[in-house]
């Protein structure tokens, strides 16, 4: 696959190396789960080792390669971004660990930088070597379940309700919208990608406020959480997360579907000969790039 095309990068703090056989999750009823994160940065060896570090696997695809881990695909490619994503519609990314202090003191141990923590908070946060911060949950903790909307069910969706089988998951990743937006994005991603719909709770509070409560929408492989922010933030494209990405069964006919309903896409279908991956690229409402790939779940 040629630069800026699937291309992704996901943060990972494992006390064990995440196996090769790592699977994207299993899609929802449209055929949708989550695919991959795109990062473009200065220093692709950096980031890479950093990522290898941290238990992503290499694997090639086509003729580059991408690195793996449970439920996400990272690619990295080289480039000059306009500033981390913090600032752009996809403010952060999250995983979730069995044991955030343990974590931690790996992270310092190899060189990471962490960002400092309120005391006895379960929620950690890392900086890549270029800036970018990921949040790490601590499993088990009330921050981490995805409350389903009232009369809902959803056995994939109740995973984040259920502990950890392995050393680290996906969780979430966090789009800061325009006063207003949260409900209107919530909408349309449970309407266009056939996300189940629901609420997360943030960090407990310390000072007797009462606690964030998130609008958000579950997908197969990761959770998307929305909040109101007073300043507007800017589209992901050209940020250090240029896009995130979907893998979506029968991608041809999916296309067509949404263009029929009336999104446009800046790339529409597309399979190159030799390429292993089919790709489409739409932008959401509020800046969000978004790859729509067909092939990666064999990967």
């Amino acid at each position: 696959m040629s630069a800026g095309r699937v291309v992704g990068a996901a943060v990972v703090v494992a006390l064990a190396a995440v196996p090769a056989s790592a699977q994207l999750a299993s899609p929802n009823a449209m055929g949708v789960s989550m695919g991959h994160f795109h990062y473009v940065v200065r220093d692709v060896e950096a980031n890479r080792k950093f990522w290898i570090e941290f238990g992503a696997t290499p694997v090639k695809i086509g003729s580059r390669e991408a690195l793996k881990l449970p439920e996400v695909f990272i690619f990295l490619d080289r480039g000059a971004p306009s500033g981390v994503s913090e600032g752009s519609v996809v403010n952060h990314i999250a995983f979730r660990l069995p044991d955030i202090p343990k974590a931690l003191a790996r992270f310092r141990s190899l060189g990471v930088r962490v960002l400092p923590q309120n005391p006895g908070s379960p929620i950690g946060n890392i900086l890549t070597p270029e800036d970018e911060r990921i949040e790490l949950f601590h499993d088990g903790t009330e921050n981490v379940p995805f409350h389903l909307d009232e009369g809902r069910r959803d056995a994939v969706a109740e995973r984040l309700s259920r502990r950890l089988a392995g050393p680290l998951s996906t969780h979430h990743f966090h789009l800061y919208l325009p006063k207003g937006g949260s409900a209107a994005a919530k909408a349309w991603y449970v309407k266009t990608f056939g996300a189940v719909p629901g609420t997360r709770r943030g960090s407990p509070r310390t000072d007797g406020t009462a606690q964030t409560v998130y609008l958000a929408a579950d997908l197969p492989g990761m959770n998307l959480n929305f909040l109101d922010v007073d300043e507007r933030a800017v589209p992901t494209k050209g940020r250090m997360l240029d896009h995130v990405g979907f893998e979506v069964r029968n991608l041809e006919a999916f296309v067509r579907k949404l263009e029929a309903s009336g999104e446009k896409f800046v790339q529409p279908y597309r399979r190159n000969p030799g390429d292993p991956i089919a790709t489409a690229v739409l932008v959401d409402p509020w800046g969000t790039s978004i790859e729509l790939t067909e092939g990666l779940s064999r990967y």
